[in-house]
């Protein structure tokens, strides 16, 4: 399993939780709501990050997720907030150069359950 380089995410990175439910609406305005999946899949978590690096480290991160998008895997990340890591998948991702020797990359990380 590839972990993601240590290079730190600027700041104004953002996450998302959605949690896993069915809904099911009645005529009489009625609803009920099913959990879906096991407990641990319940609230998965989505992270907008923005990294504003030298030009290698911005390498170094574009060649990492090309090398997951090529061998469609998923890889280990340990978010922000957090002391663990967890599996996450990086559909697609943007770099930039807004000057010298510099770049900016924005990607989404969406958290999957893998064994």
């Amino acid at each position: 399993m590839a972990t993601f380089p240590n290079i730190t995410p600027s700041y104004g990175a953002q996450k998302t939780s959605t949690t896993s439910t069915r809904t099911v609406q009645f005529g009489d305005g009625y609803q009920q709501r099913l959990i879906v999946g096991m407990a641990r899949t319940q609230n998965p978590k989505t992270w907008n990050l923005r990294w504003n690096v030298s030009e290698s480290d911005g390498d170094s991160i574009e060649s990492f997720l090309t090398d997951r998008a090529v061998d469609s895997a998923s890889f280990d990340w340990t978010p922000l907030d957090e002391t663990v890591a967890y599996k996450w998948v990086c559909a697609s991702w943007q770099k930039s150069i807004p000057y010298l020797n510099r770049v900016t990359i924005t990607a989404t990380f969406r958290q999957v359950f893998e064994p």
